[in-house]
């Protein structure tokens, strides 16, 4: 997945990026609309292309023929130099004669090297070539669209129709298309999501989720979501972490925290509510005298006491809840 990263003064300074945009949107969206634009315009942009090319070759020969003509000026003014010699200076002849000499040599592979560079690379574009980068214009929704056609072809097509792309990103991200030859496009996306983003748990799943921490623990959660197919942001298999990490990023309360809410009460807190010790609660537990439920997967106990009994009530008030929650089988 393509990232478009602003470093602003990071590489120089160590400063934090600019910005940092997933690409993977906004490559769709600018490939769109340059094969909208391709189909009233694809003549125009063909020609306008050629036109380039044509003019890019034709500078770069003038810049290899200045070459030859520096040689040509440099020898010229050897000859001139050894013509005004007096042949009675010897050792001055001898040397301006081959300097002479050297200067033709350059200039004569300066000239070769001229001709060669140039029947490599024609100052026109020919016809078969002019045919091609027609078709390619004509047929570019096509080419561009078509599965096999490999990213690298289609970056050099787009610089041949995109002078440059600029991207904002804020509450939505816009991006300025700017094609060769001055027109302007300005696109509006939604802001893509980011890494942690794409791997939220789904909304139904957070749904379900949420139900079933009313009667179970994060394990037996994550058993039940197994069961009926569903699924973590991440595409994988649900277990207590991942079902602790989902309460945790959308504050949804555990089980336990649920109890206690609804009024069940610790060990401890029931110990000293009853005057008993943890034995003796544990054996009332064992023997159903007392409702208890656990409520994490470290096996924790939690207790339902019966109400106060009221003023002059002699009876002995029943250890379970008024309507106590069955709770369904996994």
């Amino acid at each position: 997945m393509p990232n478009y990263v602003c470093f602003g003064r990071g590489r120089e300074f160590r400063d934090p990026h600019c910005q940092s945009i997933v690409g993977d949107q906004i490559d769709a969206a600018v490939g769109k609309l340059v094969v909208e634009a391709m189909t009233p315009m694809a003549l125009e942009l063909a020609l306008t292309v050629e036109h380039e090319i044509t003019d890019r070759l034709q500078e770069t020969d003038r810049l290899r023929h200045r070459q030859v003509e520096r040689a040509q000026y440099e020898a010229d003014q050897a000859r001139y130099r050894y013509m005004q010699v007096d042949p009675a200076n010897r050792l001055v002849a001898d040397t301006l004669e081959a300097d002479w000499n050297a200067k033709l040599r350059a200039l004569d592979t300066a000239k070769h090297e001229y001709e060669r560079q140039r029947q490599a690379e024609p100052l026109l574009v020919d016809a078969a070539e002019r045919q091609r980068v027609l078709s390619i214009a004509a047929d570019f929704p096509a080419v561009w669209n078509d599965p096999g056609t490999p990213q690298r072809e289609r970056k050099r097509m787009l610089a041949l129709l995109v002078e440059d792309v600029t991207l904002i990103k804020a509450r939505q991200v816009t991006a300025s298309v700017r094609f060769r030859g001055g027109a302007t496009t300005t696109l509006t996306l939604p802001r893509p999501l980011t890494a942690s983003e794409l791997r939220v748990t789904h909304e139904d799943v957070r749904r379900h989720m949420d139900a079933l921490l009313d009667e179970y623990t994060d394990a037996q959660v994550a058993h039940v979501l197994n069961e009926r197919g569903l699924r973590t942001g991440a595409d994988g298999s649900f277990d207590s972490e991942a079902v602790k990490w989902v309460r945790f990023a959308h504050r949804l309360k555990s089980l336990k925290q649920r109890l206690l809410e609804a009024g069940w009460v610790t060990g401890k807190q029931a110990q000293e509510k009853l005057g008993t010790n943890r034995n003796a609660l544990a054996r009332w537990r064992k023997t159903g005298r007392i409702q208890a439920r656990i409520c994490s997967d470290r096996g924790e106990w939690l207790y339902w006491l019966p109400p106060p009994p009221d003023d002059g009530d002699t009876t002995t008030p029943s250890t379970q809840p008024d309507n106590p929650t069955a709770r369904p089988a996994i």
